[in-house]
């Protein structure tokens, strides 16, 4: 019978032994070593039925096929346009994969996407040359207006989306705000009310800060209505005598 020999959560170092035996296997930053499981990387320990991988503290994006990312639009040809999706090449928007409405070839492009415009869109190809084919075609791909961008740590991205999306939920029911995710670090955010807009944004970061603690989600609950008291402006329930 296999043996953990660390905790869900725990932050372990390179070299450090996870496991024994061998119904247990090993998954993304560790390897197996004879019958131990050792971890290969700096970073949070994931448990998940038999597997074990560890989730890095930090680290660039990687970007791959499937990815939805938030870009922004840094220059344009007669046929495509050129997103900064936080990767040391830009990726690519083609005519075909831009809109659901057909485009014609030589139509002026910022009618659709200008220089500086935020998007969600979806990674559908990265070639071994680097190249990386985007799409705007699919549930949730679009250009946003409005709010703000914030960045954080492209590995802290599944723990502020929460299981089924469960912390990213949890916020936006908290602070009626609108919230977009990109798998490269950047979040959009758009309320309607600026407190509210700004306690989404602490409530974001104050998860990428504490990643790696347990039962996270009740903290960020308790934050979020503490803050979101001290934000609210109480209604006037007396009129005022002429």
């Amino acid at each position: 019978m296999g043996k953990l020999n660390v905790k869900d959560k725990d932050i372990v170092v390179p070299g450090e032994e996870l496991a024994d035996g061998m119904d247990i296997l090993p998954a993304a930053g560790t390897y197996r070593d004879g019958d131990k499981i050792i971890a290969s990387q700096v970073g949070v320990v994931s448990t998940n039925g038999r597997l074990i991988k560890l989730i890095p503290l930090g680290g660039r994006y990687i970007p791959k096929a499937g990815d939805t990312v938030i870009g922004k639009v840094v220059n344009m040809s007669f046929s495509s346009w050129f997103i900064n999706v936080g990767y040391a090449y830009d990726g690519v928007l083609s005519l075909k994969d831009a809109s659901s409405e057909y485009i014609d070839r030589g139509a002026d492009l910022t009618r659709f996407y200008n220089f500086g415009d935020y998007m969600t869109c979806k990674i559908t190809q990265v070639t071994r040359a680097m190249n990386i084919d985007l799409t705007m075609k699919g549930p949730g791909l679009r250009k946003l207006t409005g709010g703000k961008i914030i960045k954080i740590t492209p590995s802290k991205v599944p723990r502020v989306i929460g299981k089924q999306g469960s912390m990213i939920n949890l916020i936006k029911d908290k602070t009626g705000c609108r919230i977009s995710i990109g798998q490269n670090g950047l979040v959009w955010i758009q309320g309607d009310d600026p407190a509210m807009e700004k306690l989404a944004t602490e409530a974001v970061k104050e998860i990428e800060k504490k990643s790696h603690i347990p039962g996270l989600t009740d903290k960020i609950t308790k934050f979020l209505s503490k803050e979101a008291k001290t934000t609210t402006i109480p209604k006037e329930t007396k009129e005022i005598k002429k």
